[in-house]
């Protein structure tokens, strides 16, 4: 807010910046016309070949991961049985207390994938094993003139300096969060934690989140200079994606107000709910064929209420993720896979090449940005597998990987079927430490009645 002829002085509140804001806004997104959906869609149950990565797709394939979904164990179907299965036990109650929120019920079933739905889809099973915060603004009115600091000795009575360390966000827009930052403790901040693939398990990740006292029974921020990082994956396949982004968004200000952080980093399905939004039906150069990022993402759990709810503030959330963090020497990443390499020499190399290739809005190079991110397995083979964290540890920095996207029972091979004897699912007690003890994988297989982890950094291990 400026001070304007004839007005008072603004009185203004600092703000923290854990997510980056362009100068300039992104162009409106071109998405096309509402989708149709249909009652009697059917999905693929072909797998691919030996590749880890998404093979290239004609017009009659998308990339695809397998249905993670268990039917025993889970309240809700897996994505296989209908990319929005119905009847899920009050799936918009407010988990912080208070009203339901109203969101518009699904009119059918399931919706019908767009033509040409074919065998290729992204398949976590062990084919082969890959196939900042900102400095407070110098000067301002009252500027000393010497570089970063600032006199406040001609400011009116009330009047504080904007600082660019914390996020302005909003549930709807025009929406203002105000917050007092408060300094932390000590250089290094609080405790570090660390959160796996959520994929719209909202209530499980508010118990999980619970369990390590870093939100109270109503779920707001109670862990003070405490720093947090999901590393991706927030919507598809569980019930309420947009729930989770809700809640990060507003934990990032409510930490921030704290002397904390909450931040995030960018997941494969981040970037290809992006693109269904964005795109739509629009064709895509897949190498082999086309593609679209609409039915990819139906391919790959896709929800109708996301979609539904999914609003301009949750895409610019999104586009602004980083896709890659180094905390306290543990390189945070989402992809067990070197696909970073070819976005950079440094961290912040990839992060600006990310949101650069994003701002462009440009349907093939977000498809291939999602394409390579989809990637997995770099690290899993005995041999290949510790060379290839140690290129990217010598890289961008830090002793130990820590990512999500492939889950720890396709890594251990403990994968559950519908066949299983007891329907227990497969057992994830917590994060799987491997590749020479180099890599620390934290995607639990919520999807498969499995675990969403939420654990503190360094292990005990």
């Amino acid at each position: 807010m400026t001070q304007g002829a004839g007005q008072g002085p603004a009185v203004r509140t600092e703000t923290l910046r854990d997510f980056r804001v362009p100068a300039v806004e992104p162009a409106p997104y071109g998405a096309p016309s509402p989708v149709a959906y249909e009652d009697h869609a059917v999905l693929p149950h072909q797998h691919p070949g030996p590749e880890a990565a998404p093979a290239p797709v004609t017009a009659h394939e998308q990339p695809h991961e397998p249905p993670h979904g268990h039917p025993q164990g889970r309240p809700h179907p897996a994505p296989h049985e209908a990319p929005y299965p119905g009847g899920y036990e009050h799936p918009h109650a407010n988990p912080y207390g208070g009203p339901p929120d109203p969101r518009q019920e699904p009119a059918g079933s399931a919706p019908a994938p767009a033509p040409g739905f074919g065998a290729a889809y992204e398949d976590p099973r062990p084919h082969s094993h890959e196939a900042a915060h900102g400095e407070p603004r110098p000067g301002g009115a009252g500027d000393s003139g010497a570089p970063g600091e600032y006199d406040d000795s001609d400011e009116p009575e009330g009047y504080t300096p904007t600082r660019r360390d914390l996020p302005v966000i909003g549930a709807r827009a025009g929406d203002t969060v105000q917050v007092q930052h408060v300094p932390a403790d000590r250089p290094g901040g609080g405790p570090l934690y660390v959160v796996g693939d959520v994929h719209g398990y909202l209530d499980e990740l508010l118990t999980e989140l619970r369990a390590q006292n870093l939100i109270d029974a109503d779920g707001h921020w109670s862990a003070g200079n405490a720093r947090l990082w999901f590393l991706g994956d927030f919507t598809d396949r569980g019930p309420d994606g947009i729930g989770v982004i809700d809640l990060v968004m507003r934990l990032s200000a409510e930490a921030a107000a704290s002397g904390g952080y909450c931040k995030a980093l960018m997941g494969n399905h981040e970037l290809l709910l992006i693109g269904a939004k964005r795109f739509g039906d629009t064709p895509v150069s897949s190498g082999a064929g086309t593609a679209t990022f609409q039915a990819a993402w139906l391919l790959n759990g896709g929800q109708r209420t996301d979609m539904e709810r999914l609003e301009d503030v949750h895409l610019q959330w999104m586009s602004r993720l980083d896709a890659a963090a180094l905390e306290d020497g543990h390189l945070l990443l989402h992809s067990d896979t070197t696909a970073y390499l070819d976005y950079g020499d440094s961290i912040e190399d990839v992060n600006d090449r990310v949101h650069e290739l994003l701002n462009r809005n440009d349907a093939n190079e977000t498809w291939d940005l999602f394409r390579k991110f989809t990637k997995r397995f770099a690290f899993r083979d005995e041999e290949s597998g510790p060379g290839a964290v140690r290129e990217l540890l010598s890289t961008y920095g830090g002793h130990r990987i820590v990512h999500g996207h492939s889950p720890i029972p396709y890594l251990l091979g403990e994968v559950g079927g519908e066949d299983d004897e007891g329907g227990g699912g497969p057992v994830v007690e917590g994060p799987h430490v491997y590749a020479d003890g180099l890599a620390i994988a934290m995607d639990g297989g919520v999807t498969m009645a499995g675990k969403l982890l939420v654990v503190q950094l360094p292990l005990s291990d």
